[in-house]
């Protein structure tokens, strides 16, 4: 049984980390001392968001005890988060160090949001089922909570979704996520190109396929018998060369133990190649040189970007690989290791291991990307399942390799056609039906690896590619959770709401032939929030 996710300070927490990164993450442990100030911080703004929710709803918006439980502690987690910054203890992940280490004293139950951090232990909690408890809150009374039906879901959202903003082609489907049932649908089987929405079956196949607690390895090694030191990309985009690695695997990390290494065995000077074999086909994804995407490889560091930036289209290097290698170059020589200009070249199996990083946890690359719509990390991930299923980890593996993990799955594929792992390509096509049927995937208790989807889905007004809408529907305001699709004339939105009683539902809405992307976000975000205030019986 699938029930709705209640503690909504979890859904605050992608919202949280972006507040606690101006913060130092090294302070001690004393998750004690911390959390009698969170608690009080959380109950002294509870009462004043509730009190403002209450005063800006519209007259036709009922908010039940549970939603705005969900939206004030949403609200006052956010706002309490620079003083609980402060108060610490953080670890790069996010999450409390000493609220990890309390987790992992729960007899491996988990707890460690995702295990994003690169630290882990044998006594850590498996970075999946940390996440189980999110949607098991309310045990059995959802089934007491009528659901919706068909008929009053259709007098509302044939009224919204007939709105000219979306285009001249719309599709929807909502499902009660507790028992898997269709209560709307509008077109439910018709493939439209889904825009980044892809992402979900993207995230879907690689959890299943991969693992929710693979992690991606970058290594360093010595060709025996030579000087030559190969650096070996194992397809990790979030790989960081910047001082503060935030959690994520760490170049600097990765030069200084390779350092030390070449020093043991008293080697000052080496030559250095770079080895991007792991990938094949071409780098360049069909829509060409694009500031959303850097060339795919196997090899790169902070996803090929040429500025500070984490998110968001930005200018990227034209060869990821050897921008990557020529800054591992100078993370040695400062170490007083020198170096040849890095060329190309491809580790032999004789060779032996200096040092190597590991990402965090897949549950965490796929947050990261569904908050954000992270292309890059889409892309890898396509070529993760492709790896894991046999197949060339290249556009057309990754595509094939969805395909089939979904399928193995018994996901409804019918009319579905991938290209790629971002939803970038024009040539994607995905149904509405399909859609919902992920999303309820992601919350049958059978499949706890799937987890981090429902987890990583940006809140609306709070975190990710929703931060910035539902502005004039507060209605909607911390109760929707879905994955947005933007192409030019295209314009989707994916996710989950608690409804009015408390019931746990999964929409997808995708419009095309959309002439105003503004207008057609407008009118999506008004159709879910009217999910989220609607009994609709």
């Amino acid at each position: 049984m699938v029930v709705p996710e209640l503690k909504a300070w979890r859904a605050a927490r992608p919202h949280v980390v972006r507040i606690k990164r101006t913060v130092q993450p090294h302070v001690t442990r004393v998750a004690q001392a911390v959390q009698p100030r969170v608690t009080r911080a959380a109950r002294s703004v509870r009462p004043h968001v509730v009190r403002a929710a209450q005063a800006v709803r519209p007259r036709s918006v009922k908010f039940t005890t549970p939603q705005l439980t969900a939206v004030a502690a949403t609200a006052g987690l956010a706002l309490a988060a620079g003083a609980v910054a402060f108060a610490g203890p953080w670890d790069s992940s996010g999450q409390r160090t000493a609220e990890r280490d309390w987790a992992a004293s729960r007899d491996g139950e988990g707890g460690a949001d995702h295990g994003r951090s690169s630290v882990t232990s044998p006594a850590a909690p498996k970075p999946a089922p940390s996440a189980a408890s999110v949607l098991t809150g309310l045990g059995g009374s959802i089934v007491s909570v009528p659901a919706p039906t068909q008929k009053a879901l259709t007098s509302t959202l044939d009224r919204l979704l007939g709105d000219p903003a979306l285009g001249g082609r719309r599709t929807a489907v909502v499902v009660d996520v507790a028992t898997g049932k269709r209560l709307y649908g509008k077109g439910a089987d018709d493939a439209q190109i889904p825009a980044s929405t892809t992402k979900i079956a993207t995230a879907v196949a690689a959890l299943s396929a991969a693992g929710a607690d693979h992690r991606i390895e970058t290594r360093a090694v010595l060709e025996p018998g030579t000087k030559e030191v190969v650096l070996v990309g194992g397809g990790d985009p979030t790989l960081t060369a910047r001082k503060k690695a935030a959690g994520w695997a760490s170049l600097r990390t990765l030069a200084d133990e390779t350092a030390t290494a070449l020093k043991a065995r008293h080697l000052n000077q080496v030559t250095l190649s770079y080895d991007t074999s792991l990938y094949t086909g071409s780098a360049l994804h069909p829509i060409g040189t694009n500031p959303n995407l850097a060339p795919v490889s196997a090899l790169m560091v902070d996803e090929a970007r040429t500025d500070d930036s984490a998110s968001g289209p930005v200018t990227r290097a034209a060869d990821p690989a050897a921008e990557a290698a020529g800054k591992f170059a100078e993370l040695l020589e400062a170490k007083g290791i020198k170096t040849t200009t890095p060329g190309l070249s491809r580790a032999t199996n004789r060779s032996q291991s200096l040092a190597s990083v590991s990402s965090p946890p897949l549950s965490a690359l796929i947050e990261r990307m569904l908050t954000n719509s992270d292309n890059d990390i889409a892309e890898a991930m396509a070529r993760q399942v492709a790896l894991a299923t046999g197949r060339p980890a290249d556009f057309d593996g990754g595509a094939a390799a969805i395909d089939a993990e979904l399928k193995e799955l018994g996901l409804p594929l019918s009319g579905a056609h991938f290209t790629d792992g971002s939803g970038l390509n024009r040539d994607d096509r995905l149904t509405a039906d399909l859609l919902t049927a992920l999303l309820v995937k992601a919350g049958d208790p059978a499949h706890p690896e799937l987890r981090p989807i429902l987890t990583g889905l940006p809140v609306a007004g709070f975190t990710g590619t929703l931060s910035d809408r539902y502005a004039d529907d507060a209605s909607g305001t911390g109760l929707v959770r879905a994955k947005t699709g933007t192409l030019t004339g295209v314009n989707t939105l994916a996710g989950t709401v608690v409804d009015a009683d408390g019931r746990l539902l999964a929409f997808a809405f995708l419009a095309s032939d959309t002439s105003d992307p503004s207008a057609a976000q407008s009118a999506l975000d008004r159709t879910a929030s009217a999910l989220a205030g609607c009994g609709c019986r």
